[in-house]
């Protein structure tokens, strides 16, 4: 009888030091992630205690510079490491994108006192963090927020509630998108807010259908006096920096995504290949084997798209593009494949005995975080032909 089951991923990694970390990330996502994934979700426990433990081991720095507590590595390792930690558990590789998003903004655009000032302990420091964009009436149309910050003097006044915050109200900073001028793109500014801001608090986590052990909850800015030392970049100047964190963070949203369906494929290998019928595996039935087939190859598509934009973004070529059809792909895929996963185990992939039904439910939730996909399809399109009409 042939042996099937899942096999490593078959990694092109620029460096032996980067085989390394990723040997050193896929070792302790196996000991300290997967083992409670399951129980932990379904508690809709947070793991704080792993964020910790990333943090000591340097793997919420990675993409950033060595000289404020960086991993010094490009985007094409450092999504790889996303997507194993995502394999694992999605709460803790998007978790990972998240805090990464976060701290574009002052790592950016920061000023050098600025970066050595807060970067070092955001970086590597057990902190986490939060990117606070959407709103409850301004989601897809981000340049239409209305969370505001008045200045007087050196201080700044936030006031307005922002929606879906990942990490919201367990978060150490946020990084704040407001308005400080005039309606659009160009009145919108960026802050670091520290999480203990007199007047900040966060409301009950939503209840969600997936990645319940991550805590997605609105904040409520109630007169938060943050000094002008934590403006970020130019006043005016947010809804670009937004724009280019965007871009990145879709990336880290394809790695996760790719991160889910191969997990999901994973787990329908080590059934098909377990489960007897009519006195042999189902695996060998030629059904179920095309099946396979086609997730993995869409996983190896998924890979190959979201490493394409990653080496762009390290060669300092413009890769918005690329960011978009990754996420879009990688997204639409993790959706296809786990769905194809809970139908390959049949009646179990239903019940929560597995974990595909978690895989499938985590899945959906991509298709819409750091853009929807509809949002994907007209970006890809104004960059082939033009923006739109009015």
């Amino acid at each position: 009888m042939t042996e099937y089951g899942p096999r490593p991923v078959d990694r092109r990694l620029p460096t032996e030091e980067a085989r390394d970390l990723l040997t050193l990330v896929r070792e302790l996502a196996e000991r300290e992630i997967r083992p409670t994934a399951a129980e932990e979700e379904d508690a809709g426990h947070f793991p704080r205690a792993t964020f910790t433990l990333l943090s000591e081991a340097g793997l919420l720095s990675l993409p950033y510079d060595e000289e404020f507590g960086g991993g010094g590595q490009p985007y094409e390792v450092y999504l790889q490491v996303l997507e194993e930690l995502a394999a694992a558990r999605l709460t803790v590789g998007l978790g990972v994108s998240v805090h990464t998003l976060a701290c574009h903004a002052l790592a950016g655009y920061g000023s050098k006192e600025q970066r050595a000032e807060h970067l070092p302990d955001m970086l590597g420091g057990g902190l986490l963090g939060a990117y606070c964009l959407s709103e409850p009436s301004s989601g897809s149309d981000a340049a239409s927020l209305t969370t505001r910050a008045t200045r007087e003097g050196d201080v700044w006044t936030l006031e307005g509630t922002k929606a879906w915050t990942t990490h919201g109200g367990v978060a150490d900073f946020y990084t704040v998108l407001a308005r400080t001028g005039g309606s659009g793109a160009h009145g919108i500014t960026a802050f670091l807010v520290p999480a203990d801001a007199e007047g900040l608090s966060a409301a009950a986590p939503e209840r969600k259908m997936g990645m319940k052990g991550s805590p997605t909850a609105q904040l409520h800015f109630d007169a938060v006096r943050v000094p002008d030392s934590r403006r970020l970049g130019d006043e005016g100047q947010g809804f670009a920096i937004a724009l280019s964190a965007l871009d990145s963070g879709r990336l880290g949203i394809a790695a996760c995504a790719i991160g889910v369906a191969q997990a999901a494929l994973d787990e329908a290998l080590a059934y098909t290949a377990e489960r007897q019928q009519f006195g042999r595996p189902i695996a060998d039935f030629q059904g179920l084997r095309f099946m396979l087939a086609d997730m993995a190859t869409q996983i190896e598509a998924g890979r190959a798209l979201y490493l394409t934009a990653a080496r762009l973004r390290d060669a300092g070529l413009p890769f918005s593009k690329e960011a978009a059809m990754a996420k879009l792909f990688c997204t639409d895929t993790a959706m296809r494949v786990t769905t194809d996963a809970v139908q390959l185990l049949g009646g179990y992939g239903y019940t929560l005995d597995f974990p595909a039904e978690r895989f499938m439910r985590e899945a959906k939730v991509l298709q819409i975080v750091e853009g929807t996909n509809q949002i994907q399809r007209m970006v890809i399109a104004r960059h082939l032909a033009g923006p739109e009409q009015r």
